[in-house]
């Protein structure tokens, strides 16, 4: 019986996990005594946009595609088919870990329009913000187990697992498998599910990678949504890669599975806005550059978006 009560403990699609907390030890404690951890700067001068708060306030119509307004790290305001939802919204100024914010939020919270729904791809402090979802106070769409989190604050929650669906006005949002991991405290280690979105309107199809590592499942993530208009792909988070490569993907690993997924437009994020790991944080676009170069692919469909900058993509 008090089995049967356990919550739930989540795997990959392989089965694996990172195991974290040892290589946290050995990453943050044992190498950093030892000084074989890479130094770099915590701040670097991110290019920005300032958007214009009346077009934002307008969602494409029905058959107008849809607009993706980077606000930073891997926050994005997702506009379509008449609707506004937020994916990952992280916008104060701090994480745990006394993390500072490395440049403003492309739009700041007071700034956006009114919301429809925030999706959250996962548990992790530097995608569940609580104190920015509370300040949206829209309704949340994530992976199974993820109410607990959000039960003081009174906002109502969808849980989805992989591959389930739910819809939020015109829209559908589809909810995919990552290779990751979850926890938020000492004792909750992969009691809630990680992944990602497909977000489907009438006249486009994107997908937000949440956090992951590169796998097989961008593959299947292609298959079944096929054409996708863009896909929002991290790029940085990777040094050391000995810890890091089994949760995040390195800019050469993201070229790869924007290759599997047979997309149409590759947006980075996931770089420049938190100090994480231990790469510079202007390093991930020069990497990504050098790699998209290397494969002789075409630059159209490469986007580096600044802080605020806004794409518009539709079916093609």
């Amino acid at each position: 019986l008090e089995a049967s009560r356990m919550p739930p403990r989540f795997k990959n699609l392989d089965g694996s996990l990172p195991h974290p907390l040892a290589n946290v030890f050995r990453w943050a404690v044992s190498d950093k005594l030892a000084g074989r951890r890479r130094q770099s700067p915590a701040t670097y001068e991110m290019r920005r946009v300032e958007p214009d708060p009346a077009v934002l306030a307008v969602p494409p119509p029905p058959g107008e595609g849809a607009r993706l307004t980077w606000l930073g790290h891997a926050s994005w305001l997702v506009q379509l088919d008449g609707v506004s939802l937020l994916i990952d919204p992280v916008l104060g100024d701090t994480i745990p870990g006394f993390i500072r914010r490395n440049g403003a939020p492309g739009v700041a919270t007071r700034a956006l329009p009114p919301i429809t729904a925030s999706l959250v791809s996962h548990n992790h402090f530097d995608h569940l913000d609580l104190p920015t979802l509370r300040q949206v106070g829209a309704p949340i769409v994530g992976g199974v187990g993820l109410t607990r989190y959000f039960a003081r604050a009174r906002l109502t929650v969808t849980e989805l697992d992989w591959w389930a669906s739910t819809r939020v006005g015109p829209v559908t949002v589809h909810f995919v498998p990552a290779q990751h991991w979850s926890r938020r405290g000492v004792s909750d280690a992969n009691e809630t599910l990680w992944g990602g979105f497909v977000v489907e309107g009438s006249s486009a199809r994107v997908y937000h990678t949440g956090d992951t590592a590169y796998f097989e499942g961008f593959r299947e993530i292609g298959r079944r949504f096929p054409a996708l208009d863009a896909a929002l792909l991290p790029i940085g988070a990777y040094d050391p890669e000995w810890f890091m490569s089994k949760q995040h993907m390195n800019p050469e690993d993201a070229v790869r599975a924007f290759e599997d997924l047979g997309a149409r437009n590759f947006l980075a994020m996931h770089w420049g806005t938190f100090k994480l790991t231990d790469e510079p944080l202007d390093e991930p676009p020069q990497r990504l550059d050098a790699e998209w170069k290397r494969r002789g692919l075409p630059p159209g469909p490469k986007h580096v978006l600044a802080l605020g900058e806004s794409l518009h993509v539709r079916q093609g």
